[in-house]
């Protein structure tokens, strides 16, 4: 199940909150060598956990197994105020784009083929469902040149928005991914899963194991 949570939202429940922060460390700090984000709490907090920041949840049986964050364009967001080598030229902007950021899957959700996790597939058709029902129909992300393949073989429109670079011990390349309808058709497709993802509310308590 994945959960859409504001700022705000995931701040009124300190065990999600730990658990996104430290997931974050786990993944961009400790596996992928963004030595600037250490701290040592071992928590990844940055200035883009704002206000009008949304954090996506995927629990999985009381675990948080998979995380990603929307950032609006329409105020500075990574791209332009961290990575701007990424970009050659303007910036993609508009309440109709958003910034996906610290996409991640915890190690023990690790179950896909190719890289790409049952986790992982929920987030991404999350994000779809979720940018949908608001009007948002372009996310702006920063990942390695190899998604932009995956990307296009899930019918994203994608292109790149500047040259590859190396961040830790990683290769990203800024990309604009555009998404219709026809997106999350196939998506679910590829997931063989085609009912919706997104889920109201909050998750119940980290670490109770759900009945199966």
């Amino acid at each position: 199940m994945l959960f859409a949570l504001t700022t705000q939202e995931l701040m009124e429940r300190p065990d999600l909150w730990e658990a996104v922060h430290r997931l974050r460390y786990k993944i961009f700090v400790e596996e992928m060598g963004w030595t600037d984000l250490d701290r040592p709490d071992q928590l990844e907090i940055d200035q883009f956990d704002h206000d009008e920041a949304e954090h996506h949840l995927v629990i999985r049986n009381g675990e948080l197994a998979g995380y990603q964050r929307m950032l609006p364009t329409t105020r500075p967001h990574l791209l332009t105020d961290v990575l701007s080598d990424l970009c050659e030229g303007p910036s993609p902007s508009g309440p109709n784009v958003w910034e996906l950021t610290r996409y991640a899957v915890a190690p023990g959700f690790r179950d896909g083929k190719r890289g790409v996790s049952t986790v992982g597939t929920e987030l991404i058709a999350g994000f779809v469902e979720w940018g949908l029902k608001r009007n948002v129909n372009q996310v702006i992300i920063e990942f390695e040149p190899m998604w932009v393949l995956r990307a296009l073989q899930l019918h994203f429109l994608a292109k790149p928005l500047g040259y590859q670079r190396t961040y830790g011990n990683q290769q990203v390349v800024a990309t604009l991914l555009t998404f219709t309808e026809h997106t999350l058709e196939v998506v679910r497709a590829r997931r063989n899963h085609h009912l919706p993802v997104l889920n109201r509310g909050y998750p119940g308590l980290l670490g109770l194991k759900q009945a199966s």
